[in-house]
This record gives structure tokens, sequence and C-alpha cells, in this order.
């Protein structure tokens, strides 16, 4: 079966993803990385209404994307079509591609009015990255609700890029970790309180670092009483900042309801034990007590990070076990075969 992957990242992570992607190909599937983030700027189509208007105008970038999409399939006989997060392609024009098409959706309810729900009707499967979506209903549920013909879960992966697969878990386990607790991440609003807390919590003892700007850095120092100015860094320095690291904490927007990103398994591959928010949900990655902690207060995460500080054995066994699961289950190369089973499966079943 031959999967044409079609992303959008830019720099570095697009390079990485085009490699990565790639080298997941075996006997079986045969994965065709396709960044179409050169075509045209993701913010022209982040909502469904506004791609509809570029569909409408024939918009140049979008079109030339859907010739060079079109050729693609053709020339080296594409069975699938795997399109990752904000989807730049139109309903109406997926419609006439005579290929399976799969969706995966990862940007949960902040966005999915915005980019998902408009789009689940035009695919044969709708792949998602966590199963909490809101009080009524988990994602499974509310993806058949809006039009989904089929769903299957699918997490988020560790790339190799996101730690040292060459290390052993000794040499891993085996780094002078200097930094007490460590977050990376963009600083949204809703996480604000929480991060500000921590960090006054722990002072310099807590490195905080993701994307923000100047006017999201005076509002956060302004509003919650200068816990210190947020800085940027680069994904080349993810790993050496990790690698130092005792504890990383995690925090989602809307908490429970988009648990599920990257950082929950990049933190355990570099060896950092995690304490994270996400309520029962935790368990469908990870077990929680085991290989992660959670926390569902900003004073019972204070309150967990101080007594994991103090007890390194228990912090070292969870971080550990949390490493070992990772490399098990979460590996990028390991849940790409397990979506070209998926989707085998589900297509197979729709003849």
């Amino acid at each position: 079966m031959k999967i044409l992957y079609s992303f959008n990242k830019k720099g570095a992570e697009a390079e990485f993803w085009k490699r990565e992607i790639a080298a997941a190909s075996n006997e079986q599937f045969t994965y065709i990385p396709f960044n179409h983030d050169r075509y045209l700027d993701t913010s022209l189509y982040l909502q469904a209404q506004r791609l509809d208007d570029l569909y409408y105008e024939y918009h140049p970038g979008l079109m030339a994307m859907y010739e060079d999409v079109k050729a693609i399939i053709q020339e080296q006989a594409i069975d699938v079509l795997l399109v990752d997060t904000c989807p730049p392609y139109h309903p109406d024009w997926l419609k006439n591609l005579p290929i399976y098409k799969a969706l995966r959706v990862a940007d949960g309810p902040l966005t999915a009015y915005e980019r998902d729900f408009a789009y689940t009707h035009a695919y044969d499967l709708v792949l998602y990255h966590t199963p909490a979506y809101s009080r009524d209903l988990e994602m499974a549920e509310k993806l058949r609700y809006v039009g989904a013909k089929k769903t299957a879960f699918w997490p988020l992966a560790l790339f190799d890029a996101g730690y040292e697969p060459d290390l052993e878990e000794e040499q891993v386990f085996a780094k002078k970790r200097d930094i007490d607790v460590v977050f990376v991440g963009a600083l949204h609003l809703g996480k604000m309180p929480l991060i500000a807390k921590v960090k006054k919590a722990f002072g310099s003892r807590c490195r905080i670092h993701g994307l923000t700007s100047l006017k999201k850095n005076i509002y956060f120092n302004l509003k919650y009483g200068f816990p210190g100015w947020i800085k940027p860094i680069t994904q080349s320095e993810y790993i050496p900042l990790y690698q130092r690291a005792k504890i990383g904490f995690n925090v989602h927007n809307r908490g429970k309801y988009t648990v599920g990103g990257y950082r929950l398994f990049e933190l355990p591959a570099n060896g950092v034990m995690q304490i994270s928010d996400g309520d029962e949900y935790l368990n469908t990655f990870f077990e929680e007590g085991k290989e992660i902690i959670g926390y569902s207060k900003a004073d019972e995460l204070i309150k967990k990070i101080n007594y994991y500080l103090k007890h390194d054995a228990e912090r070292i066994d969870i971080a550990k076990k949390a490493y070992r699961r990772v490399i098990k289950d979460y590996r990028i190369s390991h849940l790409l075969h397990r979506v070209g089973a998926i989707i085998r499966e589900a297509s197979s079943g729709a003849k």
C-alpha cells in the first residue's frame, strides 16, 4: 500500500518530518511525504470558510498544489491520501479524487469547528489523537455525530529528532540533571495562570521556554506579578534542555479535553519524569501512577513536584518506566506502521 502523507511544516521540523516519514516505509507500506506548506501560507486557510473562498477564487497556489497532488497520485500509483491537521483540501475537490482518503485531526476542541468538523464528510476515515473532547461527548462519538464515516484512535508520535535514539537507557539516565523543573510550550492565555504559579513557586529552579511574543510577555508579567520573561528556544535546544531536567510538567488548553500533545512523549524519551493534567485520559497513553503522574490543579502540581524532587528513587523509577513505554509504543516508525494497518483494515471493509 502506498500512502501519500500530506502535512505542513517549516524549517528543521519540515526536514525531519520528511525524512522520518519516508524512513518508516517497509514491505507492507510505502510512505511518500508531501509538505504542502510551500504552496500557500497556512494562515490563508486556517478556517474552513477561508479555504472555501480560496477554492472559489481559484487561488493559484491552491490550484498548483492540487495539480501536483494529482500528478504524484498518478505517477506513483498512490492508494491513500493521508492528511495531517489543518487540511488544505477542499471537500468538493476531494469528492472526485478516486483513492482512499484519511484525515488526522490533532488540534482539539479549540479549533475543531474552524478546521476539522467542516471536512469530516469528505474523508473515508478520520483519525483522532486523543479520545477526549468535551464534558458531553468523547471524540469518536463527536466525529460520528458531525458526519465521519469511520473513525480510529491514532496518537501523536515521538520523532527521532525529539530525543537521542542512539543512546542506551543507562546513558540517558546517567545525564547530570541540574534543572529541577522544565516546561517548553506555547504561552497560551489559558495556560498562563498555572505556569505563573509554578514559576513563582520554584523560581530559578524552574525553566520555562516557548512560543510567545513581546506583547504576551508583557501581559504575562503584568497580569501575574512578574513570574519571569519567557524566551523561545530552537528545536535543536530541546534535547539538551530536557536531558538536564528532573521533572517536566504538562499543561493543556482545556485541561483533560486536549491531552495528548507531542510533549507527552518527548519528555519521557529524554529521561524526564512527567507530571501532567489529563485526569482519566492519561491512562490512554501511559499508566498513571507508574509511568506518569497526574494533577488537576496548580497547587496539586506544585505539591507533587516538591514531593518527587525529594524522592529521587521514586522519580527515576517513574521516568524509566515511561521511557521504556515511549520507546516501545510511540516512536514515529511504530505509529506509522500502526496507521497503515488501521487504514488497510478500514479500506478493505469499505469495499
